[in-house]
This record gives C-alpha cells, sequence and structure tokens, in this order.
C-alpha cells in the first residue's frame, strides 16, 4: 500500500472534484490524512472555499458569467 506524500495528497484532494477516486487513492489518501495535520487543514480549506463559490453561484443577485 502507498502512502501518498503531502504534494500527492494536497493533489489527490484537489482531483477528487473532477473524478472519483480508485480505491487504493482514497484508502491511501485517508491513511495520509490520519497523521498529517496539514493535509487535514488544506482538505477543510478546499471544502470551505467549494461551499463559498457554491453558496456565491446560488445567490439570486450575482453577476452574470
Amino acid at each position: 500500500m502507498h502512502i501518498p506524500t503531502c504534494r500527492e495528497t494536497s493533489a489527490l484532494l484537489s482531483q477528487t472534484q473532477d473524478r472519483k477516486l480508485t480505491l487504493f487513492e482514497r484508502v491511501g489518501l485517508r491513511l495520509h490524512l490520519v497523521v498529517c495535520n496539514g493535509c487535514r487543514q488544506f482538505e477543510r480549506q478546499l471544502a470551505f472555499m467549494r461551499s463559498a463559490v457554491k453558496r456565491y453561484l446560488e445567490r439570486d443577485d450575482h453577476p452574470p458569467r
């Protein structure tokens, strides 16, 4: 089992928006996140940004794209 580095983990966290990760990628990602506080924080930041953009786009008064 390959446990990804922090660099690989950040890439995988970003890729989850574009594709479904393989089982091995998901397991490795979770194992890394258990031991790495920095990557857990990055995961929370990504979730916050996705949520903020979604809320912005759902507003009635945002400018057209």
